[in-house]
C-alpha cells in the first residue's frame, strides 16, 4: 500500500507539473511517465487513463486539505475549499478546462455535491426541493470558482470570499427584505 502512494503522488506530481506549463489536452499518458521516470504500465496498473489521475489527485488532496468534519459553519466550509483552490491554483486553472465525458468539473460536482447538502440547507431552509438546491449551489459555485481561478490575476482568497459575502447578503437582502447581517457596512 505505502509504495502504491508513492508511486501515485510520484504520477500526481508529475502531472501537476506538467498541467502548470501546458494545457491538458497536450498532455500524454507518455509525457507523465517520463516526467516521474516511471514506464506507462506502472501508470496504468494505477490509473485507467489521464481523467483518472486528475480526478485521484482533487480526491487525494482536497479530502486531505479540506477538512469538511471539522468546520464548524457554512463560512468556514467556502473558505477552506477557497484557500484550497488558491494555492493551487496552477493544476486546477487547468483541470477546471477539461471538458468532455470526463471532464473534471463533472467529477468536481459528483464529489462537492454530498458536502453541499448542509450548505445548501442553512441557505435555503424552507426549499420544497433539496436536490435542486444543492445542484443550484453547486453550480453556482463551480462557476464562480472557474471564473476566479481562470482570470490573469485571480484575486487573493480573503478579497474574493469578502467578495462573495457581499453578493450573498446582496442576494439575502433581495429575497427577503428583513433579512440583515451583521457584518459592518462597507464602503462602496
Amino acid at each position: 500500500m505505502a509504495d502504491s502512494n508513492i508511486t501515485k503522488r510520484a504520477l500526481a506530481q508529475a502531472m501537476k507539473g506538467l498541467m502548470a506549463k501546458q494545457p491538458f489536452s497536450k498532455i500524454s499518458v507518455g509525457d507523465i511517465c517520463e516526467a516521474c521516470g516511471m514506464n506507462r504500465k506502472s501508470f496504468y496498473y494505477h490509473f485507467r487513463d489521464k481523467y483518472d489521475l486528475v480526478n485521484w489527485i482533487f480526491y487525494s488532496e482536497f479530502l486531505a486539505s479540506v477538512q469538511v468534519a471539522q468546520c464548524t459553519n457554512n463560512e468556514e466550509f467556502l473558505e477552506s475549499i477557497c484557500r484550497y483552490f488558491y494555492s493551487e491554483r496552477s493544476f486546477y486553472r487547468n483541470a477546471l478546462r477539461i471538458e468532455g465525458q470526463n471532464s473534471f468539473q463533472d467529477y468536481f460536482r459528483e464529489m462537492v455535491g454530498p458536502l453541499l447538502i448542509n450548505f445548501s440547507k442553512d441557505l435555503v431552509p424552507h426549499h420544497t426541493n433539496p436536490e435542486f438546491a444543492v445542484n443550484f449551489i453547486g453550480d453556482a459555485l463551480l462557476a464562480a470558482l472557474i471564473r476566479w481561478l481562470t482570470e490573469a490575476n485571480p484575486l487573493p482568497p480573503d478579497e474574493y470570499l469578502a467578495q462573495v459575502h457581499e453578493m450573498l447578503d446582496s442576494f439575502a437582502c433581495i429575497l427577503h427584505p428583513d433579512h440583515r447581517t451583521n457584518r459592518p457596512e462597507q464602503s462602496h
